[in-house]
């Protein structure tokens, strides 16, 4: 049985709290389509599992990050295939505290992730891992 929409979106949020990075692009379909409409960088959409798997790849400055996945709510749509997930990260980035909020709306088919809009605070992203440097440079 493949899983549902809220199952796969599940193992996205606590793979990425847990820092599972290598199995996260195994929840998308090979050819897919994520694009993250607030990135202020205007990062290109990722297509394909190998640019997932880029995406997803750890970096050798980024700062210790402890945090889980909390606040869920998940809301079914008329489509099967498509859920609106809020929700909020919650940790520490080498011991300072922060909330990242988050909403993803998630098209899943055969238990894969084929489009993802993921609309996070990037500004926070950017400040937990030393970068807002880039974010003002760009805007």
């Amino acid at each position: 049985m493949t899983q549902s929409p809220t199952d796969v979106f599940l193992a996205l949020v606590n793979g990425v709290a847990e820092g599972r990075w290598a199995e996260l692009p195994d929840l998308y379909a090979e050819q897919t389509h994520v694009v993250h409409p607030f990135d202020p960088l205007r990062q290109p959409a990722l297509r394909t599992r190998d640019e997932l798997r880029a995406h997803f790849r750890p970096t050798g400055d980024s700062p210790r990050l402890v945090r889980r996945a909390v606040n869920i709510t998940v809301h079914e749509t008329a489509d099967p295939e498509v859920i609106i997930a809020e929700f909020e990260y919650r940790g520490t980035a080498d011991g300072v505290p922060f909330t990242q909020p988050a909403i993803f709306v998630l098209r899943v088919r055969d238990g894969e992730i084929v489009e993802s809009r993921d609309y996070l605070d990037h500004v926070t992203a950017a400040r937990i891992r030393g970068r807002l440097g880039d974010i003002l440079r760009t805007t």
